[in-house]
């Protein structure tokens, strides 16, 4: 809102600020004996210069180019919200207004008005933060974005005052005035948490500071100006503000909590004598004095002062003043605060409180401002929980209460609706609140509070209620209410309206996320985050249908429209969190319901994976592109990414239907920045989890990859697409007429509305006749935006009211309230009915229960009839036990065996300790015992027998081993050294090396007298010398990488090399050095194998015996099954079975470690016996062996009466049991031959497999014994190693020593090889600043010059200076004469002088100028120190070069004697091989190996045959064709390589011609310029000429300032030619303005003609004829009111005709015609105007 009379002067003061926040000179911060006159003069400045426009400041809606839509589409009609959660959101402008922040808006809220002022952000990325000028008259707005400014709007006025820039990079967090008003404190937030201290009226930064945790209030002291408080998230800072010289400075001290804990602080209080009061989270108050806490303030026995975040506030009447977010002030005696000393850290005070107001319940204070009325107690309270209080805190008895003059809700918005025939709007938040308000009497009508939060709202349509007042609402605890908005009855609808419960269900265990009615009423569906939806028939009441299950959290509902019923009929799409669509079919409610649950499962569905396609997809160049087209680039761009992983999807935000089956989905994170269309796939065979859909199409929109579509609504005309963004901002699509979705989302209509950062639009929609835009975002705000202009809709809609529906009859007396469910643990509709049933199967359970008992009594006693009955029968029928109860004897053993293994796992710890340690005795038993460790297996008929080889793992028998223990050195046993190790052992050697001291480069000592006049010379010189360094570097680098004339490839010359060795076919093998420790490694590796071979025939023996083992087992079993099998046959049909094999004591040696429970009574016996003292009795084995013997008689005996029995009872056989006796006997005699076939057969296939392994072990004893051999000869060869291994290890320690003093020394070469190059570099400086002083010499003398000689002279003049005296040691005088004719060239000839006549330079010759003169002298001592610095170089040049020869000298010394040392290591190895050459080798043959034969025979003497390996005779013949191959390879290489070198040759002479030619070019080019040859780089680092310089400066000047004049009058032909456009343009549409006037004019004149006399004949009512006139009036008004405009249209084509410029003819075609200047025509109640076509 801007004020019409605002200043046009738009002067914006300069921000003057260093880098170290200081001012500068003459901006001292002002005393405090002249703040009052500094203040009068800033007011007199800011009233007289210093104003802006509010219109051009503020934020507007942002339109894309070549869209019509205005840019006023949206007007703000109210703000129903409040951001209550916002730190210090409250500021008092006068006694009747506040001021706060409601997202991207200031509002100012006339509080006995009840009426709203507004004003926009000037960025559009929100408000941070808010303060009001002591004196009431500026308000200080600090805005967020990038880069935000802080404005400072005039109260009344609203206008922007001053503008304050660059104190923070992206928001303000809080700003503050300071008691004066003269400074502005301002915090930024993340990242840079700025303080900046301000003078806001001069718009200049005072000082500025950075903190580093995030500032929650930032308060100046009203008792010291210079004090300054920051507090914030566990932290709190003291600011002092000094002065300086350069302007002010803040210093900080630190807060330390100390013993107590770190705390949020969010409000502190200065007090007058310097301390601090801060309050914390906890409740209590703490006292700061300086930066450490004096006390903590509480109650008496510990309790907090507040129960929650306490904050104090103000200091009046002696009374410190707090809140807290328990909605309690209380006031506490300042005297004994203030008075209190503390003896130590860590004290508590403690301290009631004298008076306390209570503001009410479920009121959460976060701030409090106190009114502008001087010497007024009341004070306003922001309330978190949504709200803003009048508190009155003078706590005297006339107090009044407090008072609420503002509610509304608290925190994120999760559900919104409008009524579809009034204009109603309900909201739901998480603040327990259902509230209704009255878009046109912009109030609320009522509201209900519940004990959940609200998360999801839908006003129900006509069809199930006809007055329009029913409302759905979920909750977070899954409850779904039905509340009926209404009137009491017999009172006023606008005073007493409520809402009441009407039905309360709890469909969903989790929150309700989305509530949809279907269109025609009939049901309701409802969405959890507990991944089902709910179905419910649509009546007087809600009835439950069912439920499904859903992939995932439901996001929202959305039936499909009535144009979809003809092809699909009635389905809900289902929209998920996690990125499913489902579809399913609206549920039947004739069909039949489980009646045991809810569930739905054979309702038909289809679902929908969303699969991300962003990573894969190319975004289109441009939107003209027709749909086909992209889809075809997009496919294409998919093709080639195949192999690329999908991203994962990000949130589905929302969606919509756009034809059956097909839909548009909105998604979060990754996948931002486009619409994708959907459809449902044919195939859905695959679980709704697991499916990977794509989208078959997408749209592009545009600038919303961070910011995606949280919201879309349609307008009721379906023209406009309304999207809510993350970003709080409302942007407008328009549609084409029968379109479902934009043709593309690039061009919009926007306009920032909620907070940025926090404020995401989830809810927008239009009212029923799109009068109204209703926007509800997550930051707590609710506005109406008016499709028309505030003051017609205000004109338009003054006599109307919100309908609120009328009560039904008699509703008192014949409906009660419902009954609403309370209890957030209550059972859901499923879960009850489930609980229901399990009752009632529990109750049946019970029932059978006890029947079953009743049954398993009868059956006892029957079982127990049946028993006795059994005992009666004969025996050979009776019934055994197991057989006749097989069930009950299955189980008992079943049980039994589930005992035994709960047993067994109780001692499973105590049975593995005892197993292990058993284990152990054993292996030991075995190791120590070679007896146990040797196997034997005997064959079962055969007799053969196969033992295992005794494996020892001692290494007694390895004398290798014990030498080279006790052989090696102690350092031995350290592991092998790294490469990497050893390389840094050689870097740290080189590190430690001495190194020659380096003495510094000489410095010229320069007079430093003309250095002004040769700047400029110097300058280019400069530049010049790095011109031509770079480029010496360059050729250097070319230089360093031509190689040498002979040089030779180093690959080329390996391969020489090697060729030259094994020349002949013959490859000339160096022999290997041998070591006693590699025969070593090679015995230990043949013992190993010999070992492995061992160990794996043990293992084939082992197994065979464990074979034999289960063979025995199987055996003796088989001979159990074939003596039950005799038990059925006579005697004379029985076969006697092979004999049974044992197992023999050499083939289980380990049973002798094993015991037995025989065993271990034996040994128990003899313990007990020696414990009493008792002595075993000589016939104890006799008795036990007679004992044995009764058994088997026994068993004898029992046999020959069952046998005997068995006989008696043939002879009573009947012949039908004896057919099947005789059956029996072919059964018994087939199964006897079976066995003893199995049994046979076995017994072979063990002795075959026995006698394999036999033969197969003596192969291996073969082998193991030319191993053995093997081993026998490397000792051999270990012994003579041995000898030589002491001399050879001494001659290498000498080989290690010199190679690391050789190291060493090239180490220490390098150094001074880098030395020398760095003195050399010096030198040719030195001579180079020489060269260059001797052109500036002949610069300054012109080569015909009068004293030209004498002046050379005195220039040339050697020194005449003292030398100094030599010291001892130094060198002498031939060592300088011998470094002066080393370093020959350093000084140059011509300085000497050419005759020997004396030149007196201390006198200017007469007629010469003397400032050439004294010039002259000065470069002749330069030229002195240039000499003394050679020659000091060349001395320091010499001396590294001695050094550097006898570092050269030693180490050729070096390796002399390291060709010595290897010459004799050499001789050893020859001495080493020579011997071992001698030492005999077993070898064994087969005769068919043996070739060398004489006369047919194999002689005696086989000494001088020669032992060769036949593979090594082929590999042979194989290297003689390999050797053909490689010699034509080499002839074809040499061919190319002679064709490379002749093409080389000829490059090389053509690039010599060249660079001979390029080089006469460049000498006659320097002849035709300088008429001589002359050194570049000397010509170009001398000085120019003054003149030409200047000239050339001039010149450069020049240009630039005509290149400025050039382009700011091609900028204002620019802006003429624009301005000539534009004058054209207007200049044409105010002609075709006329015309259409005109032709208006016409139309109205002829309508208002025939209708007067229309109404002349016609007959009407009074008041028919009264809104007549009245019509008429308004059209003769509106006539007058076009001429008016026609005759200013004129005017205003004359004026510009008048102008210079042309104007353009008016068009003969006809213009379209021109839209009304005052809106809409006046109603005419139906009837059309006749003759208007448009």
């Amino acid at each position: 809102m801007s004020d019409p009379n605002a200043g046009g002067t738009s002067e914006t003061a300069s921000q003057k600020s260093t880098k170290d926040g200081s001012l500068p000179t003459g901006s001292s911060p002002q005393l405090p004996e002249m703040q009052q006159e500094a203040e009068e003069e800033a007011k007199q400045q800011l009233s007289a210069h210093m104003s802006y426009k509010y219109e051009e400041l503020r934020s507007r809606a942002s339109v894309s180019p070549g869209l019509d839509i205005p840019e006023d589409l949206l007007h703000l009609s109210h703000s129903f919200g409040f951001d209550s959660r916002r730190r210090a959101n409250l500021g008092v402008l006068d006694d009747s207004t506040l001021i706060f922040i409601a997202g991207n808006l200031m509002v100012l809220l006339d509080v006995h008005a009840q009426e709203q002022r507004f004003l926009r952000s000037s960025g559009g990325g929100g408000i941070g933060a808010i303060a009001v000028h002591p004196s009431r008259e500026f308000f200080a707005v600090a805005e967020k974005g990038t880069s935000p400014d802080i404005i400072v709007y005039e109260y009344p006025s609203l206008r922007p005052g001053r503008i304050l820039r660059g104190g923070t990079r992206h928001r303000y967090s809080c700003v503050s005035f300071n008691h004066d008003g003269s400074l502005l404190a301002s915090v930024g937030g993340e990242p840079d948490f700025l303080l900046t201290l301000w003078d806001w009226r001069r718009e200049e930064v005072q000082s500025f500071q950075a903190t580093s945790q995030e500032v929650h209030r930032v308060s100046f002291s009203h008792y010291d100006q210079e004090l300054l408080t920051t507090a914030g998230c566990r932290h709190i800072n003291f600011w002092k503000l000094s002065t300086t010289f350069t302007g002010f400075k803040l210093e900080k001290l630190a807060g330390h909590f100390g013993n107590s804990v770190a705390s949020d602080i969010e409000g502190v209080l200065e007090l007058p004598d310097g301390e601090v009061v801060s309050g914390t989270e906890w409740g209590n108050l703490l006292l700061w004095d300086g930066n450490s806490i004096k006390a903590e303030i509480c109650c008496k026995d510990g309790r907090s002062c507040h129960s929650g975040t306490a904050q104090p506030f103000a200091l009046e009447g002696g009374k410190l003043l707090t809140f807290g977010s328990d909605g309690a002030v209380r006031s506490w005696d300042f005297e004994r605060i203030s008075s209190f000393t503390c003896d130590g850290g860590g004290s508590r005070l403690e301290v009631e409180p004298i008076n306390e107001l209570v503001v009410g319940r479920h009121v959460c204070l976060s701030s409090v401002v106190k009114s502008s009325l001087p010497g007024s107690s009341v004070w306003f309270a922001q309330d978190s929980n949504g709200g803003i209080w009048n508190l009155d805190l003078s706590f005297s008895p006339s107090a009044a209460d407090p008072r609420r003059l503002l509610s509304c809700p608290s925190g994120p918005i999760k559900g919104l609706d409008v009524s579809k025939t009034s204009h109603l709007m309900a909201t739901t938040a998480l603040d327990c609140s259902v509230r209704v308000f009255d878009l046109l009497a912009k109030r609320e009508v009522t509201s209900s509070c519940f004990n959940q939060g609200g998360t999801a709202l839908s006003w129900a349509p006509l069809t199930v209620n006809q007055k329009g007042g029913l409302l759905v609402t979920g909750f977070e605890d899954g409850v779904v209410r039905l509340l009926e908005l209404r009137a009491d009855s017999g009172v006023s609808a606008e005073e007493h309206t409520r809402l009441h419960l009407k039905q309360a269900l709890k469909p969903h265990s989790a929150a309700v996320t989305a509530v949809a009615f279907q269109p025609d009423g009939h049901i309701l569906a409802t969405g959890s985050e507990d991944q089902t939806v709910f179905f419910f028939t649509v009546g007087e009441a809600c009835h439950p249908l069912g439920f499904i299950h859903v992939p995932g959290p439901v996001q929202a509902l959305e039936w499909s429209p009535d144009s979809h019923l003809p092809q699909n009929g009635r389905r809900l799409l289902i929209l998920c969190r996690s990125g499913h669509a489902l579809e399913v079919e609206s549920p039947d409610l004739e069909a039949e319901r489980s009646p045991q649950s809810f569930h739905l499962p054979e309702l038909p569905r289809r679902c929908f994976g969303f699969s991300s396609i962003t990573s894969r997809m190319k975004r289109p160049a441009g939107t003209s592109r027709p749909q086909t087209e992209r889809m075809k680039i997009r496919r294409e761009e998919v093709e080639k990414q195949e192999g690329e992983k999908p991203q994962p999807p990000g949130p589905l935000l929302c969606g919509f239907y756009s034809e059956p089956g097909q839909f548009w989905l909105s998604m979060g994170g990754f996948d931002s920045g486009y619409l994708y269309h959907c459809k449902f796939s044919e195939d859905q065979s695959e679980e709704p989890c697991r499916r990977q859909d794509e989208p078959f199409d997408f749209l592009l929109v545009s600038g919303a990859d961070d910011d995606p579509i949280c919201s879309m609504t349609f307008s009721s005309s379906r023209q406009l697409l309304l999207c809510g963004m993350h970003s709080g901002t409302i942007r407008v699509y328009p549609l084409r007429p029968g379109d479902l979705a934009p043709a593309d989302m690039q061009a919009y209509w926007a306009l920032s509305v909620h907070d940025n950062h926090y404020g995401h639009l989830r809810h927008i929609r239009c009212s029923f006749d799109d009068l109204f835009v209703l926007t509800a975002g997550d930051d707590g705000n609710i506005f109406s935006f008016s499709r028309v202009p505030p003051e017609e809709s205000q004109r338009g809609l003054q006599r109307q009211r919100a309908r609120i529906p009328s009560p039904r009859q008699a509703y008192q007396e014949t409906e009660s309230s419902a009954v609403d469910i309370q209890d957030p643990e209550a059972f859901s509709l499923e879960a009850a009915k489930q609980k229901q049933d399990q009752d009632l199967l529990r109750r049946k359970a019970d029932q059978k229960a006890a029947q079953t008992r009743i049954q398993l009594a009868e059956l006892r006693e029957k079982f127990k009839l049946v028993l006795a009955e059994n005992q009666h029968l004969p025996e050979r029928v009776r019934l055994t036990p197991e057989e006749l109860n097989p069930l009950l004897y299955e189980k008992a053993k079943r049980m039994t065996a589930e005992r035994v293994m709960k047993v067994r796992q109780q001692m499973a710890k105590e049975q593995e300790r005892c197993s292990m340690a058993l284990r152990k005795l054993q292996e030991w038993s075995k190791s120590s015992s070679e007896a146990l460790s040797v196997i034997t297996v005997v064959g079962v008929r055969s007799g053969i027998r196969v033992s295992t080889y005794h494996v020892s793992a001692n290494t007694e028998h390895r004398p290798h081993r014990r030498a080279s223990a006790t052989e090696a050195p102690p350092d031995s046993e350290e592991p092998e050294a790294d490469p990497a190790d050893s390389a840094a052992t050689q870097e740290a050697a080189e590190k430690q090396v001495p190194r020659p001291p380096v003495p510094p480069p000489p410095r010229v000592r320069g007079r430093g007298q003309d250095t002004v006049r040769l700047r400029k010379v110097a300058e280019r010189a400069e530049r010049v010398r790095a011109t031509m360094e770079r480029r010496r570097q360059e050729w250097a680098r070319l230089y360093a990488e031509k190689p040498q004339e002979d040089f030779e490839d180093p690959l080329d010359v390996l391969e020489i090399q090697e060729a030259k060795k094994n020349i002949g076919d013959v490859i000339v093998v160096k022999p290997p050095t041998m070591c006693a420790e590699g025969k070593k490694e090679e015995w230990n590796a043949w013992e190993e194998k010999i070992i492995q071979q061992k160990s794996e025939m043990n293992r084939r023996i082992t197994n065979l015996r464990d074979a034999k083992i289960r063979l025995v087992s199987w055996l003796s079993a088989q001979a159990k099954r074939l003596q039950k099998i005799h038990h059925g046959l006579g005697t004379d049909l029985r076969r006697s079975p092979p004999p049974l094999p044992s197992m023999s004591p050499e083939e289980m040696p380990e049973r002798k470690l094993q015991c037995s429970s025989a065993t271990l009574d034996g040994y128990r016996a003899p313990t007990r016996r020696a414990g009493t003292e008792q002595e075993v009795p000589p016939g104890a084995d006799s008795s036990l062996k007679a004992e044995e013997k009764d058994k088997q008689e026994r068993n004898e005996r029992t046999l020959s009466l069952s046998a005997s029995s068995e006989l008696r009872e043939e002879e009573q056989l009947t012949p039908l049991e004896k057919e099947l006796q005789q059956e029996e006997e072919i059964r018994r005699l087939h199964q006897q031959d079976t066995l003893l076939q199995q049994m046979e057969s076995s017994i072979s296939r063990f002795d075959s497999e026995l006698l394999l392994l036999r033969q197969q072990k003596v192969r291996l004893d073969i082998h193991l014994k030319q191993a053995d051999l093997h081993l026998l000869t490397l000792f051999q060869e270990t012994v003579i190693l041995g000898s030589f291994e002491e001399r050879e290890a001494s001659l290498q320690e000498k080989l290690n020593r010199i190679v690391e003093e050789r190291r060493s020394i090239e180490f220490q070469l390098q150094g001074y090889s880098e030395q020398l190059k760095q003195r050399r570099r010096v030198i040719e400086e030195l001579q180079e600043d020489e060269e260059a002083l001797a052109a500036d010499f002949q610069a300054s003398v012109a080569e015909n010059h009068h004293y030209e000689d004498l002046l050379t002279k005195i220039f040339k003049k050697k020194a005449a200076r003292k030398k100094k005296e030599k010291r001892a040691g130094s060198p002498s005088e031939e060592d300088s004469d011998d470094s002066l004719e080393d370093w020959d060239g350093c000084i140059d000839s011509d300085m000497e002088e050419e005759d020997g006549s004396s030149v007196d330079d201390k006198v200017c010759p007469t007629g010469c100028d003397p400032d050439l003169f004294r010039k002259i002298l000065q470069l002749r001592e330069r030229r002195w120190d240039l000499e003394e610095m050679l020659v000091e170089a060349g001395k320091s040049a010499d001396a590294l070069k001695k050094e550097s020869d006898g570092l050269i000298t030693k180490g050729k010394v070096l390796k002399s004697s390291q060709q010595r040392i290897e010459e004799e290591v050499e001789l050893i190895n020859k001495d080493k091989l020579q011997k071992m050459k001698q030492v005999e080798v077993v070898v064994p043959f087969r005769l068919h190996q043996i070739q060398f034969l004489s006369n047919g025979s194999v002689p005696s003497d086989l000494s001088e045959a020669l032992v060769l390996d036949k593979s090594e005779m082929d590999r042979l013949r194989r290297r003689v064709q390999q050797l053909q191959v490689e010699k034509e390879a080499e002839e074809g290489r040499l061919l190319q390589a002679q064709r490379q070198r002749s093409r080389l040759i000829r490059e090389n002479k053509e690039m010599t011609v060249r660079l001979q030619e390029l080089e006469k070019q460049c000498n006659e080019l320097m002849m035709l310029k300088y008429g001589r040859l002359l050194d570049v780089e000397a010509l170009l680092s001398m000085s120019g000429q003054k003149k030409l310089d200047k000239l050339k400066e001039e010149k450069l000047l020049l240009e630039a300032e005509h290149a400025k004049e050039l382009k700011r009058w091609k900028a204002k032909v620019e802006e003429a030619r624009h301005a000539l456009w534009d004058a054209t343009e207007q200049n044409t549409g105010v002609l075709r303005s006329t015309v259409h006037l005109t032709d208006q004019k016409k139309e109205l004149r002829s309508k208002l003609s025939s209708r007067q006399k229309n109404m002349d004949k016609l007959q009407f009512q009074d008041h028919r004829r009264l809104e007549d006139r009245e019509d008429i009036r308004k059209l003769q008004e509106l006539v007058q009111a076009q001429e008016q405009q026609a005759q200013a249209l004129l005017r205003r084509i004359h004026l510009l005709s008048s102008k210079e410029g042309c104007v353009l003819p008016p068009e003969t075609t006809r213009l379209p015609p021109l839209a009304p200047a005052h809106g809409p025509l006046p109603s005419t109640r139906g009837r059309p105007l006749r003759g208007h076509d448009d």
